[in-house]
């Protein structure tokens, strides 16, 4: 299916085209192969050879049908009274209201929202990835970064196709930025991922690489199942879901850790197709349901490096989540969209990090810098080294019960038996 650009989009409306196709209708917004060789992981033929196997089509979650009369504003915010003329006057038949996630995508029947994973199929929405990941791996817990959530442990980690957001700087856009039918995907149903989870010593399952809010119903009845069995699971999220559904989603999971992209609304509309309010609002709400959050500031050069943004995102997260929460300042590369910018300097990680902890952050980090004293943990209270680190690997531990080994303060986090051996 073909997207539109924004220009086109706006311009479709000013010459009274307004019509998107087989687009979904947003509510705000105009419009790989990675298999880790796993003991029994069998690939199955891409989508462009043999139709997705029925499995995969699940009827989804947080959705509403749509009976009134559309209202255009509903897609376009406020447009010209001109422009109604030209815009959804053939716009009849089986609408739905996606709810998972802020964007609200209203779907066609036949048509997809704007992760292209979510169908709408007479009046009803489907998703089109359950239990077809087009990623499976075996990661060390901290490179999602998980710093204070069972360090050393093995992470069994999976991902679907599609994302709800569009981040010019995407690592992993060539999973992200396509529906199931152009990746190339495997048969693992729930029950399956559990089993393989056990049969590797993977105390944890990691739902990561892409968005895992577009794969909501597969993680969700994933993460139950693992914690009938004693597995753990986190979720690697730029934490863009509606309150309801992530509410629900924090009963069944033990940590989330949220990319927040920036400090600006600008940032988000510009870069990540998105909007800041619902991922500040997500990330007190993980708070609330007492599931351990961490979170991950990627900062890119010229975008969203403002000391001013930091200090008022450093004094946000020390008001409305407490000081304790681990935040990690990562370095960029370039990527996919935004390969005319330059890696970050690690002087402005420094700097972000030091921001940090002056305005209370207790355990900020500098992220993607193998090596860099900042990637280490330290007691705030005696100063030590409690964790030391190089790379995705730990060297050092001095964490007892939960506490500092030198001084017995609380360190806050989910611990447990390290082998620093693996």
């Amino acid at each position: 299916m073909r997207r539109i650009s924004r220009r086109e989009f706006v311009r479709g409306i000013g010459v009274g085209l307004c019509s998107l196709g087989s687009a979904a209708l947003l509510a705000r917004f105009p419009w790989g192969r990675w298999i880790e060789n796993l003991a029994g992981v069998e690939p199955y033929a891409s989508a462009s050879e043999s139709a997705l196997p029925p499995p995969h089509v699940r009827q989804a979650l947080y959705y509403a049908g749509i009976e009134e009369s559309l209202d255009c504003s509903l897609c376009h915010g406020e447009i010209e009274p001109s422009q109604v003329l030209y815009c959804h006057t053939s716009h009849t038949g089986n609408y739905v209201k996606c709810q998972l996630c802020p964007k609200g995508c209203i779907i066609s029947e036949g048509h997809r929202g704007d992760c292209r994973v979510r169908e709408n199929r007479g009046g009803q929405l489907y998703t089109m990835v359950y239990g077809n990941p087009c990623a499976v791996h075996i990661d060390p817990i901290e490179k999602k970064p998980f710093y204070h959530f069972l360090p050393t442990s093995r992470a069994f980690s999976l991902a679907t196709a599609g994302c709800n957001l569009h981040c010019l700087y995407c690592q992993n856009h060539t999973i992200s930025q396509h529906p199931p039918e152009e990746t190339e995907n495997v048969d693992l149903p729930p029950e399956k991922v559990v089993e393989l989870a056990l049969a590797n010593s993977c105390p944890v399952i990691a739902y990561t690489y892409s968005e895992p809010t577009v794969f909501y119903e597969y993680m969700l009845a994933t993460a139950r199942l693992g914690r009938a069995q004693g597995i753990k699971s986190v979720v690697i999220t730029a934490g863009y879901m509606n309150p309801e559904p992530l509410r629900e989603l924090c009963q069944a999971v033990d940590g989330i850790k949220v990319d927040l992209k920036g400090f600006n609304e600008e940032f988000y509309e510009k870069v990540c197709f998105a909007t800041l309010e619902p991922v500040l609002e997500a990330m007190k709400i993980i708070q609330e349901e007492g599931v351990h959050l961490e979170i991950v500031n990627l900062v890119v050069p010229t975008l969203n490096d403002d000391e001013g943004e930091l200090r008022e995102m450093a004094r946000w997260v020390v008001k409305e989540l407490g000081p304790h929460v681990p935040t990690h300042f990562s370095r960029f590369y370039p990527q996919y969209k935004l390969q005319n910018l330059p890696p970050t300097p690690v002087e402005s990680l420094e700097r972000a990090r030091a921001i940090a902890m002056e305005e209370g952050i207790h355990y900020a980090y500098v992220g993607n810098v193998p090596g860099h004293p900042g990637d280490n943990t330290y007691c705030y209270n005696c100063g030590r080294t409690i964790i030391a680190r190089m790379g995705f690997a730990v060297v050092d531990y001095h964490i007892v019960d939960g506490k500092c080994e030198y001084c017995g303060t609380p360190i806050p986090g989910v611990w447990g038996e390290v082998n620093l051996g693996g």
